[in-house]
């Protein structure tokens, strides 16, 4: 009948020039947004729970945007269950205080973090897969050499949505290619002048995966800059580094920042052998990024 509209709930997939792509009912169907998310400000991105508007012709409208459990801005992407932070033993070497700014990112929005270590083929990854391990978090080894090693990793991300960061030239587009072989992401060895790689995906685009679930592949998702909308207030940063918790209020003083106070018991901690050292190094560095911010800065 004309002018009759299918009212159903979907996911956002994928966003490009104001056309969204939404799965639901086992269909995808091409959406605008109403101009009523413009006007109170809120944009719809890929992992948005939505109820749209369907024509005859397939073509729809989002008409609610539901509530979010998270979002992140850049890349942007809401609804996440799990990140997947990539850090390759070689080639580039890891980069722990890239690999644990995500964390924190993941931590602050309710976010499970895992590690996934590559290239293991060309290094041994023990102590870097030690770290993360004492730290409480579960660490996928993977190796090109080696294709039953991702089956544990493809076992976790079943029935999420999930998302891939990691500095570029880790061997991500790879990975992904490995987890769903439909993926063609286009891949480049890793510029020996810069120790970065080339990378090409553009935008955020949600992969429905055959056991249930979704990978997003997310742009630029390589080194986390602490956007405004984004950045950890420092009273909350401890909380994002969850091995400190068996510390918390063993301090000498109740003011303690972890910053080379007397008295600090995840200094102490450390000294001890009872936390890896660069966990500390990089709550210190991120600490110095955010401790001058303030809630009016806020974009």
């Amino acid at each position: 009948m004309t002018g009759t509209k299918e009212r159903l709930d979907g996911l956002i997939l994928q966003g490009v020039g104001g056309f969204y792509h939404v799965e639901a009912a086992d269909a995808v169907y091409i959406c605008r947004a109403r101009g009523l998310f413009r006007k109170d400000k809120r944009v719809p991105v890929a992992g948005d729970r939505v109820g749209i508007a369907v024509d005859g012709d397939g073509t729809g409208v989002i008409e609610v945007l539901r509530e979010r459990r998270n979002m992140l801005v850049r890349p942007p992407v809401a609804n996440l269950d799990l990140l997947a932070v990539v850090a390759s033993v070689t080639d580039p070497s890891p980069n722990t205080l890239v690999m644990d700014k995500m964390i924190a990112l993941a931590e602050i929005n309710g976010i499970e973090p895992v590690i996934v270590i590559t290239k293991t083929d060309l290094k041994a990854p023990d102590a870097l897969e030690e770290i993360y391990r004492r730290a409480g978090f579960a660490v996928f080894v993977v190796s090109a050499q080696a294709p039953e090693s991702i089956e544990p990793l493809r076992k976790v991300l079943s029935g999420k949505l999930s998302a891939f960061t990691g500095n570029s030239g880790v061997g991500k587009s790879s990975l992904l290619n490995r987890l769903d072989p439909r993926l063609s992401r286009e891949t480049g060895e890793t510029s020996k002048k810069l120790g970065r790689g080339r990378h090409t995906t553009r935008t955020t685009v949600l992969y429905r995966q055959p056991g249930g679930g979704y990978i997003a592949d997310t742009p630029g998702f390589s080194s986390i800059e602490f956007e405004r909308t984004q950045m950890i207030r420092k009273e909350a940063l401890s909380g994002c580094f969850r091995e400190f918790d068996a510390y918390f209020g063993k301090c000498r003083y109740g003011s303690c920042t972890h910053m080379g106070e007397d008295g600090c018991a995840v200094g102490q901690a450390v000294r001890e052998g009872r936390i890896p050292p660069s966990r500390l190094e990089s709550y210190q560095a991120i600490y110095r990024e955010v401790k001058d911010w303030k809630e009016w800065e806020k974009k």
